[in-house]
């Protein structure tokens, strides 16, 4: 696998509407921009990018922990995203981040019972995409529903997919609303 570069980035609310959040509230973003073996045409076995996202998932996930900055154990919520560039296609991004991503990103963050919510792209350099963010244990714990965005101005190039996994801790700042049974 060809990495170009890591970006992480990493979100910390102290405030909102002028109110301190008393607690950690933070969000990080670790994102790789790697060649797509699989431009220019299209190929029936999509195996080498299910493989190269059990290889990534992992080291984006320990490079977001580190950017949070708390034990392991301590992660809440997380989320997936690739943006495939525009010689590739979308099957690429879903091959590379569904079939074998999870496991390795379960690993980093002790458990994750639920799915890795996700989405998915093709566009090219500077696109933007929003990475959705759920409980890792519980996919119906409206405090920890959120969001962040993702855009590398560079990135993907043609050639290139960029692929990114959000990990947090703490939830929205001021979460109030509850699931109905």
């Amino acid at each position: 696998m060809e990495i170009r570069k890591f970006v992480t980035t990493c979100e910390d609310i102290q405030a909102e509407l002028g109110e301190p959040t008393g607690r950690i509230v933070r969000k990080a973003v670790c994102s790789a921009v790697i060649t797509n073996p699989l431009v220019g045409k299209r190929h029936k076995d999509l195996t080498m990018l299910e493989l190269m996202g059990a290889e990534i998932s992992g080291q984006l996930a320990e490079r977001a922990l580190a950017a949070l900055g708390v034990e392991a154990g301590e992660v809440t919520a997380y989320g997936k995203a690739a943006i495939v560039g525009t010689a590739g296609e979308i099957e690429h991004a879903a091959a590379l981040i569904h079939p074998r991503f999870g496991a390795p990103v379960r690993k980093v963050v002790v458990q994750g019972l639920d799915i890795i919510p996700s989405t998915k792209k093709v566009a090219g350099p500077g696109a933007s995409i929003t990475i959705p963010i759920t409980n890792k244990d519980d996919i119906w714990s409206f405090n920890e529903m959120d969001a962040i965005e993702v855009c590398i101005g560079d990135a993907p190039m043609a050639h290139e997919i960029l692929v990114s996994v959000a990990l947090a801790v703490g939830g929205r700042p001021f979460a109030r609303t509850n699931k109905v049974s």
